[in-house]
């Protein structure tokens, strides 16, 4: 494949069977395909606005940011399997694949309040997959850097919604 049209697989959710909240990007960024983590590039403020819920400062470890998550019951994962994308913007998202959300909601059925980190994830969902009556939907500020027009604080202050449902 040519650098125009490179293949992106997502990562596997991080999720366990107490989570009540599904935090839902589109796809991972260049960074943070590289490193093997969600919300790798040290720009976005994914785990700047997470701790920031609690008045703390995010780990620097990726392992205590995840089980972080998981211990306040929330989930994380992507609203694509994959996709070809050049670069790392939404914008450029083409071929795109949805992950099995069917069977995933099987496996995780206390996932009730759905959250947005993109209008582009909430759109590939709504097209794709659907909104269901038994299921409550949010549509967050993107933490990307890209995502200019909200100062960090305006973010937090949007963000702190998931306060309401954890």
């Amino acid at each position: 494949m040519d650098k125009n049209n490179t293949l992106k697989i997502a990562f596997p959710p991080i999720v366990h069977q107490d989570c009540t909240v599904l935090l839902l990007g589109t796809m991972p960024g260049e960074r943070s395909l590289q490193l093997g983590q969600y919300y790798g590039h040290a720009g976005n403020h994914f785990w700047k606005l997470i701790y920031g819920l609690f008045g703390l400062q995010p780990s620097l470890e990726y392992t205590e940011r995840t089980s972080f998550l998981l211990g306040h019951g929330i989930a994380l994962w992507d609203v694509l399997e994959s996709c070809t994308c050049v670069g790392s913007l939404d914008s450029q998202i083409r071929n795109a694949t949805v992950n099995d959300f069917a069977r995933f909601y099987q496996a995780y059925p206390n996932l009730k309040h759905i959250f947005f980190d993109s209008k582009k994830a909430e759109e590939f969902y709504r097209k794709k997959v659907g909104f269901s009556a038994d299921r409550s939907y949010h549509l967050l500020p993107s933490p990307s850097r890209a995502n200019a027009g909200k100062t960090f604080e305006q973010k937090l202050e949007a963000w702190k919604e998931l306060l309401l449902y954890i």
